[in-house]
C-alpha cells in the first residue's frame, strides 16, 4: 500500500510539472475592445535569445491565437507584440525510505530496505508576452507562462503551443 501510495505521488508531482502556470497584468485604464489589428515588434524579437526556429514556433502560435481571437495582422497596427524569455536549469533531489524504523525523515534506520533517492534535472523556462499600445508606444497587457521545457523536437510544437495558448487565454482581460 505504501508503495503505491508514494507511486501515486510521484506521477502526480509528474504530472504536476508539466503544466504551464500563467499570470497576467494590465492597465485597468485600457480599453482593450478597441484593438482590432496587431503586428509584431520586430527589433525585439530580434533581440531574443533563443534559437530562430523556437522564435518561429513562438510566433505562429501567437499569430494562431490572436486570429483565433478576432484580431488582424497589419502593416499599420493598433497592438505591438513582443516577446521575450528565461530559462533555468531545476534539479530535484528527493529520499524516499520505504520500510521499518524510525519513520520518515532523516536519521538510522535498522531496515534499510526499500531506501530510494532520486536526482532529476530539467530546464524550467518563463515566456512573456508584453503587449504594447502603438500609437501611445506604453505596455498595456503582460502575460507570463512558466513550466517545463523540452529539447524533444518532435514535442516541441506541443509545448510552445500550450505556453502561447495559456498565457493569451487571459487576454483580453475580463473587467470585475
Amino acid at each position: 500500500m505504501k508503495k503505491f501510495l508514494l507511486i501515486s505521488f510521484f506521477f502526480l508531482l509528474l504530472s504536476a510539472c508539466s503544466s504551464v502556470n500563467v499570470n497576467s497584468d494590465y492597465d485597468k485604464k485600457v480599453d482593450f475592445s478597441q484593438f482590432k489589428t496587431y503586428a509584431f515588434y520586430k527589433s525585439g524579437i530580434d533581440k531574443v535569445e533563443i534559437s530562430d526556429l523556437d522564435k518561429k514556433r513562438i510566433l505562429y502560435s501567437i499569430d494562431e491565437t490572436m486570429t483565433s481571437k478576432g484580431l488582424t495582422k497589419s502593416e499599420t497596427p493598433d497592438l505591438l507584440i513582443n516577446f521575450f524569455t528565461k530559462e533555468r536549469e531545476q534539479v530535484d533531489v528527493n529520499q524516499f525510505n520505504m520500510g521499518w524504523g524510525y519513520g520518515w525523515g532523516w536519521g538510522w534506520n535498522p531496515w534499510m530496505w526499500g531506501g530510494n533517492t532520486t536526482v532529476s534535472r530539467y530546464s524550467q523556462g518563463t515566456l512573456y508576452i508584453d503587449l504594447i499600445d502603438a500609437k501611445k508606444k506604453e505596455l498595456i497587457w503582460q502575460g507570463e507562462g512558466e513550466g517545463v521545457l523540452t529539447k524533444d523536437t518532435h514535442k516541441k510544437d506541443e509545448v510552445i503551443k500550450e505556453f502561447v495558448t495559456k498565457i493569451l487565454e487571459q487576454y483580453p482581460p475580463q473587467k470585475k
